[in-house]
């Protein structure tokens, strides 16, 4: 029998605690087995997860530990690149919290410590992984609701009440767009495979963060349409409308925690719907990357599939500095 691989966790954020630490005591072939923190109390929740769990004191002695084979990093935004070059330089393997990198560019040394290492390095882009999402992605490659020609996307919730909050930082990488806008412009483009090509944006800041941002960009063949924000009601829905249907996604994001995942498919007088309950794609996300690991298969979410997302990222917020 194959060896389970035994992961350790840089920093006990809440998200670490709430989903990603259960998700790795969840998955098949995976042991969660270390967590660094500098304050014991942070660490009982996951004790409690998973009994036996060792206590490093920082980071770097839990990179040292031959005990660890891969590393989840849940650390602001702004220490992601450093600690996922350190974590590669002491021979772990790395999943890391989204946005990876604060600009494309920033990936590219990323992936060359990943191509030098031999090591699995990716980004925690969770949604790849749910079947509602490969669904979505197979049935517009089919042209179950024929040629493309306009997609609405919006993911909303709001923080104002929590200036402390990272989101709400400059100096940790805070942001919708970074935060939220990674999911509706990385779903269209793992959805369809393709590229924006010209983008308009129009963005409100507090605080030097973006804090509302609507993007309307120029796809190969259709437009895309999106709002994200951190200062409206909890909203999210993902649209693909075609010439002969619409797919909606009305859980696209937060699937099993904002409402149950749903797809419809609408052809004329003729509506479809499939419902994924019990579909966790945290845990599918951990095992994927597990067969990657142990088997060498294809990950779902490449490093350089993240970096095309910032690139669009990127677009977006050089798009509105031309306002």
């Amino acid at each position: 029998m194959t060896e389970p691989i035994q992961w350790g966790i840089l920093g006990a954020s809440r998200f670490a605690r709430q989903q990603m630490a259960p998700a790795i005591h969840r998955a098949d072939g995976a042991h969660l087995v270390g967590l660094a923190t500098a304050h014991p109390v942070a660490a009982l929740p996951f004790a409690e997860i998973a009994p036996g769990l060792e206590v490093f004191r920082s980071y770097d002695a839990l990179l040292a530990s031959d005990r660890i084979d891969a590393v989840y990093i849940p650390l602001p935004n702004h220490l992601h690149v450093e600690w996922t070059l350190k974590a590669l330089e002491s021979g772990k393997a790395v999943l890391c919290e989204k946005p990876l990198a604060m600009r494309a560019e920033d990936f590219d040394p990323v992936i060359a410590a990943r191509d030098r290492s031999g090591l699995l390095a990716a980004e925690a882009y969770m949604i790849v992984h749910h079947p509602q999402w490969q669904r979505t992605r197979a049935l517009i490659a089919e042209g179950a609701i024929g040629d493309l020609v306009h997609v609405d996307g919006v993911f909303s919730y709001d923080n104002s009440d929590d200036p402390d909050n990272i989101r709400n930082r400059p100096e940790t990488g805070g942001g919708a767009l970074p935060d939220i806008g990674v999911y509706t412009l990385g779903s269209v483009r793992y959805a369809t495979g393709a590229e924006p090509e010209r983008m308009q944006a129009h963005i409100v800041r507090e605080n030097g963060v973006d804090v509302f941002s609507h993007v309307a960009a120029d796809f190969p063949g259709f437009r895309f349409n999106m709002v994200v924000s951190m200062r409206m009601a909890p909203s999210q829905r993902m649209t693909f409308h075609g010439r002969e249907g619409t797919l909606s996604l009305s859980t696209p994001f937060n699937a099993g925690v904002y409402d149950m995942a749903r797809l419809t498919l609408e052809r004329g007088m003729t509506r479809t719907v499939e419902r994924f309950p019990a579909d966790n794609h945290y845990v599918l996300q951990v095992e994927a990357f597990g067969r990657s690991m142990r088997d060498g298969d294809p990950y779902p979410c490449p490093l350089e599939f993240s970096r095309g997302t910032q690139a669009a990222i990127d677009m977006a917020f050089a798009a509105a500095n031309r306002e």
